[in-house]
């Protein structure tokens, strides 16, 4: 019996003392690195440490991610079931963007399970997560977010805010970077992409179940008030052991992210970094200066009048070919003006092996920008303007502050002897045209497809709704739409139709679109609405399911009309014969459907009767259910379609619209591609 009990103190004591040791270790792990030159981080992705000690996260590419982590599990609680102990991290970080208002996705402190974060994403999922495990409870994730781009699907704030993150991207808690002044208490607000090191604090108390953020610039004590304080228990989300880094990602913006210096510590203040210590940023672009030999006087002032007067010869040749009007107003837009020489070298002088595409609103040239080797599309058109130049190159600005993922970035704006050029973001893979018709080399599967509509539908939503002005495109359609690297779907031309409807243009009419696209209220009135890009995005729905365009040729004086076809294989209830052969046998058949149904309902004759984009996005998104369909009979004209309110016979608007002689050329305003021909 005895010994019995002397076993049991024993066992007890072991494990006490392992406890005890348990908790020593946590409360002991502490780390600070004043740079980086001898951590043995754990990197992947294209994360690197550079030869002078900082992290970088990503370098200048498209599209990529980078994870750096402390190579050693920490454990932040006792047990599974335990409560976390308190911790606290300080770091110094740095964003430097090619351009000096757009960046990358931005950086992420976590806290995770593991330490490459498998199927992770780059561009807004930040490196951290996916659009099917974002938000999940199963991922185990605490992440403060310093993000500079605004993504509508996580409903973030703006394009430069600090985020606490659980799980997902949705924040709990954001707000915009700046931080508050502890002599004054003034709230400062701070750009993230200035190119500038700033540091950041991230504080758990583990009895008040309260976290802290707080930024400043890094020439600045920590200030008194926290930026964000949040009160949750981490212990439901943090698992015993976890892994402790930094996540950063880049999209269509060549971006470096940099992490300086790095302290943490579990129960307890991380030790302060050392500024004087910290690596070097290296030099923001700029020219070098040339250090001048020591010489003898005579020979130097010889010298420099000879490259003067060299100089002078060449910049009076060469003035002719590059020059461009740049006026005083014109200065406030920094970097949306592009110089002309710049775009001339880009495009190799606009040559013709470098053309994309042509239409009704100019020529399109791929191009490499020289200094960044940025990958461009530069249109070139000629505009007489009768609201003036001024107001005409500050809508094109206001347009170009327009940024959603289902947009083509439009970079800036050139000007010279009359002519404008305008710079786009390269797309890869062309327009979706190529993909759809003409016995194209490649088709898209119907998973691609659906993703290019629901693309278009976001894209087409945030011209409507979703920025301080409302964007009528006036001409959506398949040529219109370009594919990224990854096949995501990019809206081209938004905004140009609105552009050029303040003057005119020789090669396009009053009313712009192309017939088959065009609603029939904006060929009798000339007046563009929000539910005339409706109805053209119906013309869209159909032509990807079926692969047709809206009027096909069949033969002399007979045209196969799209809408009235898939009407004509609904009313006999075998709507899925509409669909394109090309998709096979692997398609989500309730997809189709849908896609082939919304197209009709999107193309109704009546604009009371189609839904507004907000409603396609929950249609296609299956927030809601799409309303069933009912016919009411074939007229001699056409289809009928009927709801409650009753519908116009469509195909006689059609018919009548033909009739008045209105033809797919007086009506097109073909916009030319960005990447690839027809």
């Amino acid at each position: 019996m005895f010994g019995r009990e002397t076993r049991k103190i024993a066992m007890l004591l072991k494990l006490v003392i392992l406890t005890l040791v348990t908790l020593a270790a946590a409360e002991d792990l502490n780390f600070t690195f004043n740079g980086f030159q001898s951590a043995n981080l754990y990197l992947d992705g294209i994360a690197e440490v550079t030869p002078n000690g900082l992290l970088r996260l990503t370098n200048e590419t498209k599209q990529n991610q980078g994870h750096g982590f402390y190579p050693n599990s920490i454990t932040f609680k006792n047990s599974s079931n335990g409560t976390v102990f308190s911790f606290s991290t300080t770091f110094v970080f740095a964003i430097r963007s090619e351009y000096a208002d757009l960046s990358g996705h931005g950086i992420a402190f976590v806290v995770a399970p593991t330490q490459g974060l498998p199927g992770a994403l780059p561009s807004q999922y930040l490196g951290l997560f996916n659009e099917s495990n974002t938000g999940n409870d199963a991922n185990h994730v605490f992440a403060v977010e310093l993000d500079t781009i605004q993504g509508k699907e996580f409903n973030d704030i703006n394009d430069n805010h600090v985020g606490i993150d659980i799980n997902g991207l949705h924040s709990k808690k954001a707000a915009s970077a700046a931080y508050y002044d502890s002599n004054n208490g003034r709230f400062r607000n701070l750009t993230l992409i200035s190119g500038q090191p700033m540091k950041v604090w991230v504080e758990y108390d583990g009895a008040k179940k309260q976290i802290d953020v707080t930024l400043a610039p890094i020439n600045v004590d920590k200030p008194y008030t926290p930026l964000l304080s949040l009160n949750l228990d981490l212990s439901l989300i943090l698992n015993e052991t976890m892994h402790v880094g930094f996540s950063s990602s880049t999209g269509s913006v060549l971006t470096s992210h940099y992490v300086l210096g790095w302290s943490f510590k579990i129960n307890g203040q991380a030790q302060e970094l050392l500024v004087s210590k910290l690596p070097k940023l290296p030099r923001i672009r700029g020219k070098k200066r040339l250090k001048l030999l020591t010489i003898g006087v005579p020979i130097l002032s010889v010298s420099l009048i000879f490259l003067s007067v060299y100089g002078l010869i060449y910049v009076i040749r060469r003035k002719g070919m590059f020059a461009e009007l740049l006026e005083d107003w014109e200065l406030e837009y920094g970097p949306q003006r592009f110089k002309y020489k710049e775009l001339y070298i880009a495009t190799k002088g606009f040559k013709e092996k470098e053309l994309l595409g042509s239409g009704g609103f100019g020529k399109v040239y791929r191009g490499i920008l020289p200094t960044t080797k940025t990958e461009i599309a530069v249109k070139r058109v000629s505009h007489e303007s009768r609201q003036g130049m001024k107001e005409f190159v500050a809508e094109i600005v206001s347009i170009g502050r327009l940024r959603h993922r289902n947009l083509v970035p439009l970079l800036g704006y050139c000007r010279r002897k009359g002519e404008l050029l305008l710079v786009y973001d390269y797309m890869p893979n062309g327009s979706l045209d190529k993909y759809l018709h003409d016995q194209p080399a490649v088709t898209l599967n119907w998973s691609q497809r659906f993703r290019v509509i629901r693309g278009v539908a976001l894209g087409l939503f945030y011209l409507h709704e979703g920025w301080e002005q409302v964007v009528i495109h006036r001409d959506v359609k398949a040529s219109n739409v370009l594919l990224d690297g990854e096949l995501n779907a990019r809206l081209g031309d938004f905004g140009l139709s609105r552009l050029y409807d303040h003057g005119t243009d020789p090669q396009t009419t009053h009313v712009v679109g192309t017939l088959g696209y065009l609603a029939p209220e904006h060929t009798r009135t000339g007046r563009a609405t929000a539910s005339t890009d409706v109805f053209a995005f119906g013309a869209f729905l159909l032509e990807v399911a079926c692969g047709r365009r809206p009027i096909e040729a069949q033969g002399p004086e007979q045209d196969l009309i799209l809408v009235d076809w898939v009407f004509s294989c609904w009313k006999r209830s075998n709507i899925l014969e509409a669909k394109d052969k090309n998709i096979g046998t692997d398609f989500v058949t309730e997809e189709v459907e849908l896609v082939l149904k919304l197209g009709l309902l999107c193309s109704h004759p009546e604009p009371s009767a189609r839904p507004s984009m907000r409603r396609v996005v929950q249609y296609l998104e299956a927030d809601i259910a799409l309303p069933e369909l009912s016919v009411l009979g074939l007229s001699s004209s056409g289809l009928t379609f009927a709801y409650p309110e009753g519908f116009d016979d469509f195909a006689m608007l059609y018919s009548s619209s033909v009739a008045k002689g209105l033809s797919s050329s007086s009506y097109a305003a073909e916009s030319a591609l960005l990447s690839g021909g027809r």
